[in-house]
């Protein structure tokens, strides 16, 4: 009895055992899945291979990510962050953001006390001087393999690649779009204006539009950007043959690009449209939202802007407001249009306290699904392609993609220039705007600006 006993025992030892163990092993395997769905690699093979293969539960502490809120809003943002915050439970997310943030956030920077992600947007924001400052985090090697939550390799889904420094990438461009002009649709239906398909008959038209009592065209004098992505720069790339390397030259602060014949045949545009008197003479002293309300009320009827308009415009727009873009406005006669593409990007702090979360996050994001969110939510288009002709994205953002699809349309690169270089060519830009200089004035003073920038 007392040996029965002993097997009897050690039977029920060995049989809790054995529960023990395939109840732990059966936890595992119901884990909460990763945001690519496996759960087996650890941290430190996940970082190496580039795909974000660890359980949610291994991204763990304290995670900050600094984002603007400007014309895109911050439903997006708030969307992701909440599905990536609930597949990593035990993640501590805090969010910086706002629409003055990039002010608020620099004593950080500057301390050495960063967010983990950032988001590179708005006023105050320059990802060249972040660079240059030794701010972000090399991503050359991890991009190369890194793959987005549906196993796709990212750099296979972007539209634009992201940008090289001294041939290395920091910032991974998340928001794609280009500058354009914008023209009300039911305004030109209304006078029988034809849409330009080129400079001459953007004269042409805008001779018609003023004798009509309007200004042809208005821009955000105080952010210069706007008439130098909607009309300098394509102008320039045109005049280059459609070769848009000059615009790298330019960004680079290549001796003499500045002075080249390209840039002066471009400028001398600009003048030519100065001096006829389509530019509204208001335009250098007022912001973007203003010149916008401008074109909302049909005091002008063009403006050069970016694809964020319509959603930034959504509850000014009168209801029978109908947007209507074109890429460009200074080719020559059946020359091709020219998008100048802009890209928001997004960045990891080179002093980031938890950059692994940093870059799980940028894989969870950049899929088609979270594409067709940023669309439908934004108005705008997110740096991955999609088709969205069955979505509910606006008719800019619909349209501004079958520009990009066409055999018609160049595709310039995406150059981010050097700040104090960039602050001389804007303000050169806008007193040529209105005749204050003449455009070899304006060639002298960014020639020289690049000359300091080299030293």
């Amino acid at each position: 009895m007392k040996i029965k006993k002993i097997l009897f025992v050690t039977l029920i030892m060995a049989l809790v055992l054995a529960l023990a163990a395939c109840g732990s092993k059966n936890k595992n395997d119901e884990s909460s899945p990763s945001p690519t769905g496996s759960t087996s690699a650890s941290p430190e093979e996940s970082a190496s291979s580039g795909a974000l293969e660890a359980s949610p539960a291994a991204l763990t502490g304290d995670f900050e990510i600094q984002y603007f809120v400007g014309g895109y809003g911050d439903a997006w943002w708030k969307d992701v962050i909440d599905q990536f915050q609930k597949l990593n439970p035990d993640l501590n997310i805090k969010q910086s953001a706002g629409p003055k943030i990039n002010d608020q956030m620099k004593p950080r920077w500057i301390q050495g006390s960063p967010p983990d992600l950032v988001y590179i947007d708005g006023a105050g924001s320059n990802p060249r001087q972040m660079i240059e400052d030794d701010q972000l985090l090399d991503l050359t090697d991890w991009i190369k393999e890194a793959k987005n939550a549906d196993g796709e390799k990212i750099l296979d889904v972007m539209i634009a690649q992201p940008e090289q420094y001294g041939g290395k990438t920091y910032n991974i461009p998340l928001v794609f779009g280009s500058y354009g002009t914008f023209y009300d649709k039911a305004l030109f239906e209304k006078n029988g204006w034809e849409v330009p398909a080129d400079f001459e008959s953007f004269l042409t038209l805008s001779e018609k539009i003023k004798a009509a009592g309007i200004s042809p065209y208005v821009h955000a004098g105080i952010y210069p950007d706007y008439i130098l992505g909607g009309f300098l720069y394509p102008a320039i790339i045109s005049a280059n043959g459609d070769n848009g390397d000059i615009l790298k030259d330019m960004g680079d602060m290549k001796e003499g690009v500045f002075k080249s014949e390209p840039v002066l045949k471009a400028l001398n545009q600009l003048r030519e449209v100065a001096s006829k008197g389509y530019i509204d003479q208001g335009a250098p002293a007022i912001n973007h939202t203003d010149s916008q309300m401008q074109f909302l009320q049909h005091k002008a009827a063009m403006i050069p802007n970016g694809l964020w308009l319509e959603s930034e415009m959504k509850n000014d727009a009168p209801a029978d407001f109908k947007y209507g873009f074109v890429p460009s406005i200074t080719q020559a006669k059946g020359g091709k249009y020219i998008a100048l593409p802009y890209t928001s990007t997004m960045a990891v702090a080179k002093k980031a306290k938890n950059p692994e979360a940093a870059k799980a996050f940028i894989q969870f994001i950049f899929t088609k699904q979270a594409s067709l969110n940023w669309a439908e939510k934004t108005g705008a288009l997110m740096n991955v392609k999609v088709d969205l002709e069955a979505s509910k994205a606006g008719e800019t953002a619909k349209n501004a993609m079958k520009y990009y699809n066409s055999d018609n349309t160049v595709v310039a690169p995406v150059v981010v220039f050097n700040a104090d270089v960039f602050k001389v060519m804007g303000d050169a830009t806008i007193a040529l705007s209105v005749g204050k200089i003449k455009p070899e004035e304006w060639a002298d003073r960014v020639e020289a600006a690049a000359a300091k920038a080299r030293k």
